[in-house]
This record gives structure tokens, C-alpha cells and sequence, in this order.
């Protein structure tokens, strides 16, 4: 018999996240343009707000998937805004926007058309608020259809984010997603439609990063239309020089009126989506905490406060140039804070963890291969769903409204997903009673077999475990990756990882 080898558990420095895997070997000049940026690095969400400036109503192509609206309030997705504003009013809400929420850094254009489509409107928007607000980054995103003739005007504001959704680079492709283009004055439609679609915006891609630009590249994944095309889309956007790729999922609800929508286009799986990004990941970052926000989002990314800066409540406020500048100094003194955060964060993991002696038998080859290596413990990835807040199991169960979900080994933990729930908890004794919104919550967390929650009530923590979900609430504001590694351990030490999953009970 052969002897056995103990192994150390913990994560390793630097492996315990993607947000780590976004950041780390990047020169310091890339890492400081992304680092308060919320979705061009995943840490960064955990305590960086965004909002978008609807200010962009037209758009010059058709996508199958899209449906703009207005005055949607119930709507959470991209193209739909409540009000359309001018870039005078755009400017002011952000202004009251970056005051109440320190956690601010980003303003973007995405719409509820294209901000390339509407250019006059979009760059008076950067220009006057580059005046007002200096320390707030600017975005733009765009289907890239006018993107080569706007690169200039791009750099020439400091606008060094820009998000282009690529979802093909095959014309054949293009034409399953795209009915027509408004091109040189004249609608085109089919496969020449979409082959100068694709053209422009490769070349869009090339000159942005030719002036140092960032580019992160959308792309909408539909289920027998462009899934497995886009492990190529990935290949090519990346060799271009594309810092992230976000493959999204198809939001195809019959109910928001897309032509996908009422034909009956399926939406992918959580289980598909993750294949795809794991197909992609060997050639590029990719984007795991999207949240598809609206037009007109506000807010950390899976929240959104719009309701708070509707433009009667924004225009009653009076923004002085005093008051400006201490919400100015507030939001410089919070990202400060941040900052000795995740330096104090680094240290710790980068201090030496207490090791845990986990026995695992070996063939006789294998020995002098293992011999003084730290090997991670052997054990299957498990999927655990977290009700976070700022990075930390901070959410009571029943009052999140969406859990993110990691992918735990012994090597770390790393953000996979997330899924959007609805609200089950009243914030009273009432919780209980929700009993069909709980079953549609443990539904949407299918795969999953873990849930970390800050706390949890009696009622969702047994149809949990008859669900084949263990509950778990011993880690309350703890940091999410560490807190995922310790069960995950837990869970080897038991012996619950040495055979495949449980099959999902009925909820």
C-alpha cells in the first residue's frame, strides 16, 4: 500500500478569485485604468458604482434580441429606459448621482439606442460633465457600426473604455441575428448587412486599440444561432488586442416583444453559458458578474437606484460649486479606503495559511512527482451561490434579490455567474409563507450545492435541504472567497467530494 501524502488546503496567493485572474501579470498603467472600474474587473463591482446616461435614442441596426422601450420601470435589461434626457440634464443627474453615492466612478452611454448613432448628444455629454466631474471615467457602448468614425473623437474626450457587442464574425451568422443596417443613408439588409456590420467593427476594435484604448467585446449568446461560433469570435477579438470578453446570455422572455421573444428562441442555461465562457476563458479574460443592466442604470451592478434620481427629484436639487466639491473630496476619501482594503486583503493572502492535513493515497508512480510539491487537495469543483454584499456573505437569504455563484477547488474560489431571484423575505415573520417564490428561487439556483447567507429562516433552510442544496449561514461578513474555500474543505473532510454530485430533488 502506498503511503500517504498530506496536503496542504487554503488558496494560494493570488488564486483565490477571477478578479485576481483579471488583474494579475497586467502592466501597472492597465491595472490603475481598471481597478475602479465595475465591470472591467470583477473586484472592482464589489465596491465601484456606474450609471447610465440615457441619452442616445436612435439606432442604426436591428438586432432580433432587442426591443427598446420607455417608461419601463419593471424591466431590468438593456435598452429600456424611464426617461430620455438631454445631455444638459444628463449631466446634472450624474453630478447628483456621484454626491449621494460616493461609491460613483463610472458614467456610460449604452443607449437606449447606440451613443455612435446619436454623436452629437453622446459627446456633448462627456464634454460638459469631463468639465464638472474630472475624477469619473467615461464609457461608451456600442454595436460598432459607426465606431472607425468616431475613434478620434473618442480619444480626443479621454475616453479610454469602450465596450463593442460582437456576437459574429461570420456574415452567414450575422444574418440569423441581424435583419438590416442603416448604412450611407439607405437600410441594407441579410448577409451584406451584416458582412459590413462585422467589417466596421473589426475595424473599430483594431484603432481603438491602436490608441491604447481599452475594449471589452459583448456578445449575446443564442442558443443554435452563434453558441459554439463564438469560441472563434473569442479567438479573433483577442489576437485583435480586446482586454475582456463578456458573453452574455439571451434574454428572450416572450412578454418583452423581441423578435426572438415571439418565435420562440430559447434562452441558454446557466449550465450552457458557463461551458461557453469556460470554452473561451483559454483565450481571454472573461467577464463573469455582467448583470445586462438597463439604459439608464444606476447604482453598484445588481442594484439599481434609478428611481431615487428621476429628473423632478434631480432638477429640485441645488448643486453648488461648494457642494460639488465636498462630494468630490467624499468620493476621493472613499476610494482611498478601498484601496488600504484590498492592499490589508492582499497581505492576508498572501500571509501563511494554517494547513489542513488531508490524506490522499497514491500510485507508486506518483510519489517522486509529488515528492516536496504543494499539491492542491483532490476533490470535484463545487457550485456554491452567495448572498453578497460588498464583497462579503453580508445578505440575509430572504432579502436577496440575486446570488453570485463560485466555483470552488482547493486552489480558490472563483466567480462563475450569478442568478437573479426574486424577493422572498418581507422583512417581517411572513417569510415562510412565500412558499412559490421560494421554489422559484431554488429553481434559479439549479446545479448549485451550497448557499452562503449571512442568516437564514427555518422554512427556506429545510426545502433547501430537500432540494439537495445545503444552507449554510457560519459565515457571516466574512470575505466570500476564503469563506468558500473553508466549506469546500468541510465538505472534503466529510467525504462529500469524492463522488459526483447529488442528483436535484423536486423543490
Amino acid at each position: 500500500m502506498d503511503l500517504p501524502v498530506i496536503r496542504t488546503g487554503g488558496c494560494s496567493a493570488g488564486s483565490c478569485g477571477s478578479s485576481a485572474a483579471q488583474t494579475n501579470g497586467l502592466p501597472d498603467d492597465i491595472r490603475r485604468r481598471v481597478e475602479n472600474h465595475p465591470c472591467y474587473s470583477e473586484e472592482a463591482h464589489h465596491h465601484f458604482a456606474r450609471m447610465h446616461a440615457a441619452v442616445a435614442p436612435a439606432c442604426n441596426i436591428q438586432c432580433h434580441y432587442c426591443n427598446r422601450k420607455y417608461d419601463c420601470a419593471n424591466e431590468s435589461r438593456p435598452g429600456v429606459v424611464s426617461e430620455l434626457l438631454t445631455p444638459e440634464q444628463a449631466v446634472k443627474k450624474t453630478l447628483a448621482v456621484a454626491a449621494a453615492i460616493p461609491q460613483m466612478s463610472v458614467l456610460g452611454i449604452a443607449g437606449p439606442g447606440d451613443p455612435l448613432a446619436n454623436p452629437e448628444r453622446t459627446f456633448a455629454t462627456f464634454r460638459m460633465l469631463a468639465e464638472k466631474a474630472p475624477d469619473i471615467k467615461l464609457c461608451v457602448s456600442t454595436n460598432g457600426l459607426a465606431l472607425p468614425e468616431c475613434v478620434e473623437e473618442l480619444a480626443k474626450h479621454n475616453i479610454d473604455h469602450v465596450t463593442i457587442t460582437i456576437n459574429c464574425i461570420d456574415p452567414d451568422v450575422g444574418a440569423q441575428i441581424y435583419p438590416w443596417i442603416f448604412w450611407k443613408h439607405k437600410r441594407v439588409r441579410g448577409r451584406e448587412a451584416a458582412a459590413i456590420l462585422i467589417e466596421q467593427q473589426q475595424k473599430g476594435l483594431e484603432m481603438l486599440v491602436a490608441k491604447g484604448v481599452l475594449v471589452k467585446v459583448n456578445s449575446v449568446m443564442i442558443p443554435g444561432v452563434n453558441d459554439e461560433h463564438l469560441k472563434e469570435v473569442s479567438r479573433v477579438v483577442k489576437a485583435k488586442g480586446a482586454f475582456l470578453h463578456n458573453v452574455m446570455p439571451l434574454i428572450a422572455e416572450a412578454e418583452h416583444g423581441t423578435f426572438y421573444g415571439v418565435m420562440g428562441q430559447r434562452s441558454p442555461t446557466p449550465e450552457e453559458l458557463k461551458a461557453l465562457q469556460d470554452a473561451c476563458e483559454g483565450d481571454m479574460n472573461m467577464m463573469r458578474h455582467c448583470r445586462q443592466c438597463r439604459a439608464d442604470a444606476v447604482g453598484l451592478l445588481g442594484e439599481d437606484r434609478g428611481a431615487e434620481f428621476t429628473m423632478d427629484k434631480v432638477e429640485a436639487m441645488e448643486l453648488t460649486d461648494e457642494f460639488l466639491a465636498e462630494a468630490l473630496a467624499r468620493r476621493a476619501a472613499l476610494r482611498e479606503k478601498v484601496a488600504a482594503e484590498r492592499e490589508a486583503k492582499k497581505a492576508r493572502a498572501h500571509a501563511p495559511q494554517p494547513q489542513q492535513a488531508v490524506i490522499t493515497l497514491h500510485r507508486p508512480s506518483q510519489k517522486s512527482a509529488l515528492a516536496g510539491r504543494h499539491v492542491a487537495p483532490e476533490g470535484r469543483p463545487v457550485l456554491m451561490a452567495v448572498a453578497a454584499k460588498g464583497g462579503l456573505i453580508a445578505e440575509h437569504f430572504g432579502h436577496a434579490r440575486e446570488f453570485l455563484v463560485y466555483e470552488v477547488t482547493g486552489a480558490g474560489a472563483k466567480l462563475v455567474g450569478h442568478r437573479k431571484t426574486d424577493l422572498y423575505c418581507a422583512g417581517d415573520d411572513s417569510c415562510g409563507e412565500a412558499v412559490d417564490v421560494l421554489g422559484r428561487t431554488i429553481e434559479a439556483l439549479e446545479g448549485c450545492e451550497v448557499v452562503l447567507c449571512s442568516k437564514i429562516g427555518y422554512e427556506p433552510w429545510g426545502r433547501l435541504e430537500a432540494a439537495g442544496i445545503a444552507p449554510n449561514g457560519e459565515h457571516p461578513l466574512e470575505e466570500i472567497e476564503p469563506a468558500c474555500v473553508a466549506v469546500w474543505h468541510e465538505m472534503l473532510q466529510a467525504g462529500k467530494l469524492a463522488q459526483p454530485a447529488p442528483e436535484r430533488k423536486c423543490a
